[in-house]
């Protein structure tokens, strides 16, 4: 098979992508808009930039009509967010955040979802993610136009909220005790259960 992507409608584009660039880690992403309404929504294009300065992105695509995200217009409104990580045990309630709910509506009120106040930024953390990433808005990149074009978020890591329960010996997290889940293509995702090392070659 061969693709010319210049001629692929967007659609069949973005089917074509989640289902080649995967597993995908999630970013559970809390903001809070400049009236108090908070917001929580899950992305899996999301990554880590740097550590010089520590720096993560997000890149929420647009609705299928063109409008941005809640997510967006809230982080452009007050320059804030926070990336929670997404254990197994909160892949259900995760899941459900994705619901399109009207802007006046917290999905951390809809779905239950407990949260928990921040410390260096408004939006408030899931408080039972082990993970959660403070963060101030860096630099927002247009990326087209229209339906399933999107903005890629650069958020600068202010602080970090990490339970004690989930790291190893070595002081930093340990994958078995996170069990995290990312994002395959359609309604599959998968667990970080199956490890395997490599040694690289330049050590």
């Amino acid at each position: 098979m061969e693709i010319d992507f210049a001629t692929l409608p967007p659609r069949e584009a973005y089917s074509f992508l989640v289902t080649s660039i995967m597993p995908r880690p999630i970013a559970w992403v809390s903001t809070i808009s400049s009236a108090g309404r908070t917001n929580l929504a899950p992305f899996s294009f999301f990554q880590g930039v740097t550590a010089n300065p520590p720096t993560l992105l997000i890149i929420p695509v647009n609705h299928r009509d063109g409008r941005k995200k809640d997510t967006v217009r809230n982080i452009e409104e007050t320059g804030e967010f926070v990336v929670n990580v997404v254990p197994y045990g909160l892949a259900e309630q995760m899941n459900a955040t994705a619901a399109l709910l009207p802007s006046d509506e917290s999905e951390f009120e809809k779905y239950s979802v407990g949260s928990a106040p921040s410390t260096r930024v408004k939006p408030p953390r899931v408080a039972a993610s082990p993970i959660a990433f403070e963060c101030g808005v860096h630099q927002i990149v247009p990326v087209g136009e229209g339906p399933l074009a999107a903005h890629v978020v650069l958020g600068r890591i202010r602080y970090a909220h990490v339970a004690d329960a989930v790291l190893g010996p070595d002081g930093l997290p340990d994958p078995g005790k996170l069990d995290l889940v990312g994002r395959l293509g359609g309604e599959l995702y998968t667990r970080t259960t199956d490890r395997f090392p490599l040694k690289r070659p330049d050590r």
